[in-house]
Parts: C-alpha cells; structure tokens; sequence
C-alpha cells in the first residue's frame, strides 16, 4: 500500500484530481491541457490555477507529423542466423533513414511461408507506412489486399516469383551455383552431386541451373540421380547425403544449397568413415557464422544477407515516397569464399587419374 501510494505522488496528479478541484468535467479539464479554444474564460482561468495548484505535469502532444514512420519486417522465423543478418541490415538502414521497424515472427503457418491474413489487419491498425517480407509467400488475395489498402512493401528473397509490378531484392543465385559447382570441377571432381532446397522455390531452381551450367560448359555429363531436394532442411539434406552415398557410382563431392544442410551432410559422411575433404568435398551456400565454425571450415558461397536487407529498406523508403523503381528486381552478387572442406579427388576417384588441385583454407 505505502509503494503504491508513493508511486501515485511520483507520477503527479491525475487529470481527474485537477478536473475535480477546479470544479469542472474531465474533458473540459482535458481542452484547456491541449490548448482548446472552446472553454469559457473563467473556467479556463480556474483549470490553469488548479492545475498549477497541483503541480500537474503537461505532458508533451503527439505530433504525427515529426514522429518516426513505422515500418514492418515480416521475417520466417527469429530462431537462424540468416533472420539474424537480415534484421542487422534492416535496422542499421532504418537507423539512418529514422524508421521505426516492428519485427514479426511466428506468422507462418503454411510450408511455404505465407503470413496469416489477420496480421494484414494488425498492419493498418497500428498505422504501419510500409512492409518487408522475408522468405515470404503471399497469396493473390493478400497482394490484392495491399495493393487496395495502398500499403508499400518489398520482397527479401521472395520464395516465389512474385507477380509483375512488385518489388522484390535477392542474391545472384544462378551464377552462385556456377561459382560453386566450377570451383569443384577446377579441382578435378567430375562426379558432382547437389543438394537443393525446395524444388518450386526462386533461389533454389536458380541455383541448381547454375550448377547444371556448370557442368554442361565443362563438357560433363549430368546425372539425373545427383541432383536431391531437401527443402532447407538439415536433416532431410543428412538423409539425401546417405542415398548419394549408397548409388553404384557415388559422388565424389557435393554443392549444397545452404550452409545449415551442409551441417547434416558432415553427419552423413562422418558416419559413413569418410573425411572432408580428404574423402569427400563440401561446398555450401549463405556463409552464415556456421560455415566458419564447421569442422572443417566450410567453403561456401557468400551471399550478402545484410546488404540485400538493406537495400529493401531502401527501395521500401522510395515507394513510401510515391517513386516507383525503373526495375523491380535487384540482385547483388555472390562470391565463393574458400576454406577447408574441398580437395582435389583422391587418385582413385579422377577420371584418367588427372591431377587436381587442393583449395587452401581462408
């Protein structure tokens, strides 16, 4: 009771204390605090007395106009690495620019990620000025909805293709899977296996077509049963690595479309008794902090997570400022980045026993 009493002289009287010895309402105590100009004089004048009286202290009036924008980051989950580079380039361009940016996670119900349509309502209620979706998918109905509600938003890495108009940001996929895939060729593997994520996504078709580039430029043949899916998913990617493992004619290396299913395809070959790289050569995809902790160090293709984050926030501020882009999809580059986990081809496993040549660690 003596806490809370304290607390209530702390924080000043209430607008209804002043209200009541002033002899008025509430509300007619509430103009004469904002500065209304329909109170008679001699209330106006007994509202200030008790006011000052009181010690009631006037707080500031919200003005919209100088208060930050709001804007919203719709990400897959909060729980990776990947979410936590894209919100770090979020924040750092919302910093500059003096956006406010609420975070969303646990939006997403269905496989493929689509926001729940309640969450679209939330967005204009609490007076959001633009959206960023992550790794998203929205439906017809949902686009239409923003487009009718004349919400801006832009795409991180849109899952699908996003419909014509709509802006979107991502990573050089296709010549990432080429980068990749002609590094192992360089070392001498022929043999070459990939594990993609989901067979229907942007980024994981892209890739694969690199990779399928890869090979055809080299002249090498491409072998239908090296090419798995295994949706992002580290465990699914731990199984496709052990059916690569049990072919006739097994890989000698593989391209693995993410940095988190390159971590279950080491399981795989650890429990089979092979080594990177000595046995076997890795190369994944992100260059998420996972890839330099891995044991070996994993080589992997660099794709600029926080920069792609970036650079949607600030085609978002261009839309939200009525300026539409002359084209609606960007792409930065990739870059391989080589560390430990890829090795020339054991002499056994060389087609004519060509020499290859060992990548050296970063």
């Amino acid at each position: 009771m003596v806490r809370t009493a304290s607390a209530s002289v702390a924080a000043g009287p209430t607008l209804a204390v002043v209200a009541r010895e002033a002899g008025v309402s509430v509300p007619t105590a509430s103009k004469v605090v904002n500065g209304r100009e329909d109170v008679a004089p001699e209330t106006r004048r007994r509202v200030t007395e008790a006011l000052d009286r009181l010690g009631y202290v006037r707080r500031p009036r919200f003005d919209a106009a100088k208060a930050p924008r709001l804007v919203d980051l719709v990400v897959h989950s909060l729980d990776s690495s990947w979410s936590g580079a894209v919100l770090h380039g979020v924040e750092e361009a919302a910093h500059d620019a003096g956006l406010e940016v609420v975070v969303s996670a646990a939006l997403i119900r269905s496989r493929v990620g689509r926001p729940e349509r309640g969450w679209l309502d939330k967005l204009v209620a609490r007076g959001s000025s633009g959206v960023l979706f992550n790794l998203a998918e929205l439906s017809d109905s949902q686009y239409a909805w923003l487009e009718q509600h004349r919400i801006p938003f832009v795409m991180i890495d849109p899952v699908r293709e996003p419909p014509e108009g709509v802006v979107s940001v991502g990573a050089a996929n296709w010549q990432g899977g080429l980068t990749a895939t002609e590094h192992l060729l360089s070392l001498g593997h022929e043999r070459i296996a990939v594990i993609a994520g989901h067979r229907r996504t942007m980024c994981s078709s892209a890739r694969v077509a690199g990779y399928r580039s890869a090979l055809a430029s080299a002249g090498v043949r491409h072998r239908a049963e090296y090419v798995r899916h295994a949706g992002f998913d580290e465990g699914v990617a731990h199984r496709r690595m052990l059916e690569l493992l049990d072919l006739p004619e097994p890989p000698t290396a593989v391209f693995v479309c993410s940095d988190r299913m390159a971590l279950g395809v080491y399981e795989a070959l650890a429990e089979r008794g092979l080594r990177v790289p000595d046995d076997f050569s890795v190369v994944g995809f992100d260059d998420l902090p996972e890839a330099r902790w891995a044991s070996p160090a994993l080589t992997t293709v660099r794709q600029p997570l926080s920069e792609m984050a970036a650079t949607a926030l600030r085609s978002l501020l261009r839309l939200m400022d009525g300026h539409h882009p002359e084209s609606t999809r960007t792409e930065l580059s990739t870059r391989l980045v080589e560390r430990a986990s890829t090795a020339a081809p054991r002499p056994a496993q060389r087609p004519g026993g060509a020499p290859g040549r060992r990548s050296l660690p970063e």
